[in-house]
C-alpha cells in the first residue's frame, strides 16, 4: 500500500498539496480583487471555505516537506486519521463553498442577466474563482481518498 500516489509524506502527496493550496490561492485573489463581492454571502463563504483550505494545505505540505527531508515515515494510523478527517471537513466546505457560488453565478448571467444589465457584475471573475475552487475541492478529495485507504489498509 506504500506506492499509492499522493500520499502522505511522499512527493506526488507534496504536489497535491501544493495543487490544493495554489488553487485556493488563485480563487481567493480572483475574488478579493473583484468589485462588490463582499454583498453577497455566498462569495463571502467562498473566500473563508478558500482560506481554511490554504491553511490546511499549507500546513500539511509542510509536514510533507519534513517527511521528506527527514525522511520519515507518515504512516501512523492516528496521524493518517487525522489527515482524513481534516481532508473531509475542508473537502466538504470547499465543494459546498464552490457549489453555491456556482449557482448564483449561474443566476446572475443566465437568469438575471446581471452581468450585462445595469448592474454589470463582473460574473467572468466570480465564473474564474468558482473553477478554481472546483479544482482545489477536487485535488482534496483525491487526497482524501488516498489517505482513507491508507488508513484502512493499517487497520
Amino acid at each position: 500500500m506504500k506506492e499509492l500516489i499522493g500520499r502522505p509524506g511522499s512527493v506526488s502527496g507534496l504536489l497535491l498539496r501544493i495543487g490544493q493550496f495554489s488553487c485556493a490561492s488563485i480563487a481567493i485573489s480572483v475574488m478579493v480583487t473583484t468589485a462588490g463581492f463582499a454583498t453577497f454571502t455566498a462569495f463571502c463563504y467562498l473566500i473563508a471555505s478558500m482560506g481554511l483550505q490554504l491553511l490546511w494545505s499549507l500546513g500539511l505540505a509542510c509536514l510533507d516537506i519534513y517527511a521528506l527531508w527527514k525522511k520519515r515515515d507518515l504512516q501512523n494510523p492516528i496521524l493518517v486519521s487525522l489527515f482524513v478527517v481534516g481532508d473531509w471537513v475542508t473537502a466538504t466546505l470547499s465543494l459546498a463553498a464552490a457549489s453555491s457560488c456556482a449557482g448564483l453565478t449561474v443566476l446572475f448571467s443566465r437568469d438575471l442577466h446581471f452581468c450585462t444589465g445595469e448592474y454589470h457584475l463582473p460574473c467572468i471573475n466570480y465564473k474564474f474563482a468558482v473553477a478554481f475552487a472546483f479544482v482545489t475541492w477536487g485535488l482534496t478529495a483525491i487526497s482524501s481518498h488516498v489517505t482513507f485507504w491508507i488508513l484502512l489498509a493499517s487497520v
